[in-house]
């Protein structure tokens, strides 16, 4: 599956590369990303609704895209989003904004940095944050999205 393209909005990403993204996203420390049988077990058993790992593959690959309301609450409770993840574009980056947050605080470094900075005044926070763009640009690194 492809994603967005450089010349593609945001605003513009299916269904599929939606919950692509959650499932690439969305994990427990140290452990892989969910696969499409471990979801359908984990929402047939949690929260009583019924749906295929088939059913939920054919949603990621794009080949099925207009799920009944039931499943796409089940999926959005599995991965522990608002169901308005899948309808609401500014939602949806308000709550991908959130996941990139987690992801990096999963990086030791990252988090250890975070627990340091804790209250800092604003001043020294920027600094901080001049200092990190610095480096990423002497690292080779592409600048990270503003907050």
């Amino acid at each position: 599956m492809e994603s967005s393209s450089p010349e593609e909005p945001e605003s513009q990403r299916n269904l599929a590369e939606k919950l692509e993204y959650l499932f690439r996203t969305v994990r427990e420390p140290g452990r892989r990303e969910y696969s499409n049988e471990e979801v359908a077990a984990a929402i047939a058993r949690d929260q009583d609704v019924s749906i295929s790992a088939s059913y939920i593959w054919y949603l990621r690959t794009g080949q099925r895209d207009n799920p009944t309301l039931k499943h796409l609450t089940a999926l959005a409770t599995f991965f522990g989003v608002p169901c308005a993840y899948f309808f609401d574009e500014r939602i949806r980056d308000e709550v991908e904004g959130e996941l990139a947050l987690v992801v990096a605080l999963r990086d030791a470094g990252v988090r250890d940095v975070a627990l340091r900075a804790s209250g800092l005044s604003v001043e020294s926070l920027d600094t901080i944050t001049e200092v990190i763009k610095r480096v990423r640009t002497l690292e080779g690194l592409p600048p990270r999205d503003e907050p």
